[in-house]
């Protein structure tokens, strides 16, 4: 019960950006190692370095919420308070929801404005895109991170429990931060980026499959599952794909194509075929798709608890 009442806060309350938040320390962490390991290192010994980050925060990232409630858990009620409320830090439904709505409400107020609200949420340049391309990347950007954002730590919390959450986010967020394949993170952010392939390899593709399966009656099912096996490859990233294809497919639209990162051109191939006209309306319809995947997997795992219970 503790996983469906932390949904339920994520959903009505979301994270408001005074709370305190586990990912924001996390955050702090991992600035603070980048800038250390850059001083106690060599440049030719920076991948290591790098290696060095993961373990210690994946071994941050579980034992330290492990211990916590291992330490608590006789004392009733505020183990279950401490479990739902670290469980409903790793859920991000309700913040992807506020943000890639506030992209497409400034968007509807101005072009400039909707690209500086996409930038906020993006890492490619947003300052020369058109109306569509937004459109495209806050739906990209949804699709992605109800995987990484959602689903993902859901799997890792119905398997080892709030402390795998964690580890789970701890992965995340150092890939986020230092998984860019540019000069500064090349070798810095080799093991964390590999490392986050390795964690969000199975709930990517049980991400594609949750939003087709959760999607019968409502979108065209049948072209998600083609264009998610069909255009598996078609992303730099082995996992993001997956849910991103599965959109794609769903809705008839089509996603990937070259983009901007970091100040350089990435060319990337298209996800999709050609069908609808890109509108703000598929922005929310990716967004219900989320929700339902969400509420499709929860329902699943109290199905197993209670049959095996």
């Amino acid at each position: 019960m503790s996983i469906l009442i932390a949904s339920i806060l994520d959903f009505i309350i979301g994270d408001p950006y005074s709370f305190p938040h586990p990912i924001k320390l996390m955050g702090k962490i991992i600035a603070f190692e980048d800038e250390f390991f850059r001083k106690i290192s060599k440049s030719n010994n920076l991948k290591l370095m790098g290696l060095f980050i993961v373990l210690i925060n994946i071994s941050l990232g579980f034992f330290i919420p492990y211990l916590l409630l291992s330490s608590i858990k006789h004392i009733q009620p505020l183990y279950h308070i401490v479990n739902i409320y670290l469980i409903y830090t790793c859920i991000a439904a309700r913040w992807l929801h506020f943000e890639a709505s506030k992209v497409m409400e400034t968007l509807k107020e101005s072009l400039e404005l909707g690209r500086k609200r996409l930038s906020y949420i993006v890492g490619r340049d947003t300052s020369k895109l058109s109306e569509v391309e937004i459109i495209k990347a806050t739906i990209e950007t949804v699709a992605e991170n109800t995987s990484d954002g959602v689903i993902a730590p859901l799997l890792f919390i119905i398997i080892l429990g709030a402390p795998g959450g964690l580890m789970y986010k701890f992965v995340n967020t150092m890939d986020s931060m230092l998984g860019y394949m540019n000069e500064k993170y090349i070798d810095l952010g080799y093991f964390p980026a590999k490392v986050d392939d390795v964690f969000n390899y199975i709930p990517a593709r049980i991400t594609g499959v949750l939003m087709n399966l959760s999607s019968v009656f409502r979108f065209n099912v049948r072209n998600g599952f083609k264009i998610m096996i069909r255009d598996r490859k078609n992303h730099k990233s082995p996992n993001a794909v997956y849910p991103e294809a599965s959109i794609a497919g769903l809705l008839e639209i089509q996603l990937g194509g070259s983009s901007i990162y970091h100040g350089k051109l990435v060319d990337k191939p298209t996800i999709g075929d050609k069908g609808f006209q890109l509108n703000n309306n598929h922005v929310y319809s990716t967004i219900e798709i989320m929700y339902r995947s969400e509420i499709l997997l929860i329902t699943l795992y109290l199905l197993i608890v209670k049959l095996i219970g």
